[in-house]
């Protein structure tokens, strides 16, 4: 061979030696990203072993990549998968509080509803005996009413409280008053004469006052619970928009079509992105904000003047206490009403007066509190709010907070303290960009994630307005106040607007005696209406000694 062969080849070799061993440099292997692309779930098929050129990307950097573009449409749907799944657990708190908390409120207030119908059945059968039994559906009819009020009947309190006074003077009246025969045209003239003659003594307007404002305060603090709960199940569900599923990628995945799947994003990288992604969610925390405090002002009630648990406990014994005021009054309250509804026909001529029948127990025994059933599952109305209201507090700004709390998990990000060793969306070092702001308006040039902030999300402001409108049905409790019956008198929410009591603490009305019979066996107030009847003369002479009965005990 020619010396000057020689002298052009081999310099031709060397430089194809050192292009090639240049490639070699060039194209990396991508066996660390096989290797995690594989850990996911994904058919290692779809990547190569070596890095390839970049330029079919539409998302990741069109350099020197591990990704196709199949691995890169994959790796999209796995971050917004990841994304969906961060938010859900990130709010897993918030929603399993209101979950778990409406769940023991509303088993605690039935179960309360419960044993206080169950007291009064069993004290007035033990005290009343046949007398209670013939006229028990007037009480039944009082606790069905407050039960559908609680569940969110349309039951106004203040009238149905009323008409329960009222039905209860009738029958009382015809028990005192055997020697006459009334119509239902004069009962229901002898029922007007209810609020004039205050024939149950003052029991009934003060009763009236506290049964009111409780179950106003329970049932719209249960409906708050139920609220949260929603709100936040629905909230706790993204929907991602195209350009958060863009920046999602960007930050999760790219690393691995850059060869650095271990590299995690940087921590102001990933706030970023979050924020964009989150923006209408963190505008939905100041409605919240004011929804949790509204309910741990109703809580605060809940603890003091509107104290469902102090009303229903000791309702027996009110409600007896105004069947014997009505029995001392009995003659001058006869009297009015013969004056103002007219003379009375005469009964007919009345059956031979018959011996007590022997069930009939006139003796009347208290109940001591060691009698008294556990409610809810052994707790109380207090322990159960402040466990409530600590819970309550917790969940305050969690919206605005999303961010901050998936950014900070460690299987996210790199973390605070490695802002030089994290991907930025770009490369393997530190992020620059200044931190948005949260909330929509706010990204207006948030870096990373490309928002419409002209489009606030329609889900979300629907969210935010059922917010609004539990709010006001919670400071209208917390007053006192019945949203759905606003033009009531003044007399059921004490006095004036509102309860009469707009400081933290409201004057105790009057101090209840908290006692309660242990569970009887529901199918004893099922008695037969039609059991024997008696002479009008013998009902008016056997209530007349339990009531004498019944004052010597109380002395």
């Amino acid at each position: 061979m020619p010396s000057w062969i020689g002298a052009v080849i081999l310099p031709l070799l060397g430089l194809l030696l050192s292009l090639a061993a240049g490639a070699d440099v060039k194209a990396r292997s991508c066996g660390e990203v096989r290797q995690a692309y594989g850990a996911k779930g994904f058919s290692l098929a779809d990547i190569p072993y070596q890095e390839i050129a970049g330029e079919h990307l539409r998302i990741c950097p069109q350099e020197y990549t591990c990704c196709t573009t199949e691995m890169e449409d994959k790796l999209s749907q796995q971050s917004k998968l990841e994304f969906e799944n961060l938010v859900e657990e990130t709010s897993h708190f918030v929603r399993t509080t209101f979950v778990s908390r409406h769940k023991k409120f509303d088993e605690f207030f039935r179960e309360l509803l419960e044993n206080a119908e169950k007291s009064l059945n069993d004290m007035f059968v033990r005290t009343y005996g046949m007398l209670y039994m013939q006229n028990s559906e007037v009480f039944q009819d009082l606790f069905t009413e407050l039960k559908r009020y609680y569940t969110g009947g349309n039951v106004n309190l203040e009238e149905m409280l009323n008409d329960f006074w009222a039905r209860l003077l009738e029958r009382m009246f015809q028990l005192i008053n055997p020697q006459y025969h009334f119509s239902e045209d004069y009962l229901e003239c002898v029922s007007k004469y209810t609020d004039q003659l205050k024939p149950f003594g003052d029991v009934p307007r003060k009763l009236k006052i506290q049964v009111t404002r409780a179950f106003i305060a329970a049932r719209t603090f249960v409906q708050g619970l139920t609220v949260g709960r929603e709100v936040a199940n629905r909230v706790s569900k993204v929907s991602p928009t195209p350009g958060c599923i863009r920046a999602l990628m960007k930050m999760l995945y790219c690393p691995y079509c850059r060869g650095l799947p271990t590299v995690r994003p940087c921590n102001n990288y990933c706030l970023n992105v979050m924020k964009g992604c989150l923006a209408n969610q963190a505008d939905l925390d100041t409605e919240w904000n004011l929804f949790i405090d509204a309910m741990l002002l109703v809580a605060e009630r809940l603890e003091g003047p509107f104290n469902i648990e102090s009303v229903m406990d000791p309702i027996d014994v009110k409600i007896s206490e105004a069947i014997m005021n009505m029995q001392e009054n009995s003659m001058q309250v006869s009297a009015k009403v013969f004056q103002g509804c007219g003379q009375p026909k005469p009964a007919p001529a009345l059956r031979s007066a018959r011996s007590a029948p022997e069930n009939f127990n006139t003796r009347f025994r208290p109940y001591n509190p060691e009698e008294r059933p556990t409610t809810a599952a052994g707790t109380s109305l207090d322990r159960l709010v402040t466990d409530i209201k600590e819970k309550l507090k917790l969940s305050k700004k969690v919206w605005s907070a999303l961010p901050y709390t998936i950014c900070k998990d460690e299987s996210v990000t790199a973390g605070t303290s490695n802002e030089e060793e994290c991907w930025n969306g770009h490369s393997k070092a530190r992020y620059l960009p200044e931190i948005m702001n949260d909330g929509l308006t706010n990204q207006i040039n948030n870096p990373e994630v490309d928002v419409d902030i002209t489009r606030p999300d329609t889900f979300i402001r629907q969210q935010i307005m059922a917010l609004r409108v539990m709010t006001n049905k919670l400071k209208n409790a917390y007053n006192g106040n019945d949203v759905n019956f606003q033009d009531t008198s003044d007399e059921s929410s004490g006095s004036g607007s509102g309860s009469g009591c707009m400081d933290d603490v409201c004057p105790t009305e009057f101090e209840f005696v908290t006692t309660e019979a242990p569970p009887v066996d529901p199918d004893r107030r099922e008695v037969d209406s039609s059991a024997a009847q008696r002479g009008h003369s013998l009902l008016s002479w056997c209530l007349t000694g339990i009531v004498l009965a019944l004052q010597r005990l109380s002395r």
